[in-house]
């Protein structure tokens, strides 16, 4: 082949490669990053003969204030009917998206529900490298702008939700005793793993019928059916392996993203904490010694203003129902 030909072919291949990129761009910025979708997952968590719960998980709606289409879908999940709102933290992604968080989870209003916080909760978002999250998690070198978290939690607090942050709460729903707690976000090290036991002992102790000791993970803790779950914004492994010793059956978690952008077959290619890949998103066991819990991350609904692409992995909500085991 004479060296004009070469570079013909050359030149044509690399057309080939920048226009799949563009288009793969085109897809992943203008089409994916909007099509929300409701991800139904089981699991069997619940005392033998104990009456399903519906789980709505919401995690990292990075909400700016012109993100009318996700405000909308956010609020027709109401229809869902759901038992449970849990809520794993990042929802603001501007500094004035608060309003367009209030709106869309207006309609929870009355339904049982729990947060925590991420660190676009309290930071704004900023302008990085991607290639730089193949290096290990993000970090905040300069924080420039500072969201209103107390308002946030205003509207969380209007909703009826309840504050897991370094704390935890006992919920009574559908005859099962949920015993819940959580920690602020470990991405940004506000979490306090070191208060959960207090937390729980103080919960017991305002609990006449609890038991002096943590249930073993899937079977039933006493005649009432109790689950103990544990909640937090990014799945660290040292959080996960905390929250199993303390006793947690099931966690909820979200702030990967599920890795946004992802290759078909292969899946995610970053995680930005060290959960490992195959776990970034969705359902899995996650295994303690001989201790075992059923681990929900969530891939989230939202990007940040700075990266609004998403590929191989759409935004979602997760409607997670637990059963008897």
């Amino acid at each position: 082949m004479s060296a004009a030909r070469t570079g013909r072919a050359l030149l044509t291949s690399a057309a080939a490669v920048t226009a799949a990129g563009l288009a793969a761009f085109a897809w992943g910025s203008l089409v994916e990053r909007r099509r929300f979708t409701l991800r139904e997952v089981t699991a069997p968590v619940l005392a033998p003969g104990a009456a399903p719960i519906r789980v709505l998980h919401l995690s990292d709606l990075h909400m700016a204030p012109w993100q009318r289409d996700k405000q909308d879908w956010v609020r027709g999940l109401a229809a869902l009917k759901p038992d449970l709102v849990v809520n794993t933290g990042d929802n603001l992604g501007h500094e004035d998206g608060i309003a367009g968080v209030e709106y869309a989870l207006e309609p929870f209003a009355g339904i049982p529900g729990i947060f925590v916080n991420g660190s676009n909760d309290f930071f704004g978002p900023q302008p990085k490298n991607p290639l730089k999250y193949f290096g290990g998690p993000s970090l905040l070198r300069h924080r420039n702008v500072e969201l209103d978290t107390d308002d946030l939690h205003r509207v969380f607090a209007e909703l009826g939700w309840h504050d897991l942050n370094n704390a935890a709460e006992a919920l009574d729903i559908n005859g099962t005793h949920l015993e819940i707690f959580g920690v602020d976000d470990p991405h940004i090290r506000r979490d306090r793993l070191d208060l959960i036991t207090g937390a729980i002992d103080e919960l017991r102790g305002n609990d006449p019928l609890a038991e002096e000791t943590w249930p073993d993970p899937g079977q039933p803790a006493d005649a009432r059916s109790t689950l103990t779950v544990g909640v937090v914004h990014a799945p660290y492994q040292r959080v996960l392996n905390s929250f199993v010793n303390h006793g947690a059956q099931l966690i909820l978690a979200g702030h990967t993203h599920g890795g946004q952008v992802c290759i078909p077959k292969f899946g995610a290619l970053v995680t930005n904490c060290d959960i490992p890949r195959r776990q970034v998103k969705g359902l899995s066991l996650w295994n303690v010694g001989l201790r075992t819990a059923f681990l929900n991350v969530s891939a989230g609904l939202g990007t940040s203003i700075y990266a609004p692409v998403r590929f191989a992995c759409p935004p979602e909500a997760t409607l997670l129902t637990l059963t008897a085991a």
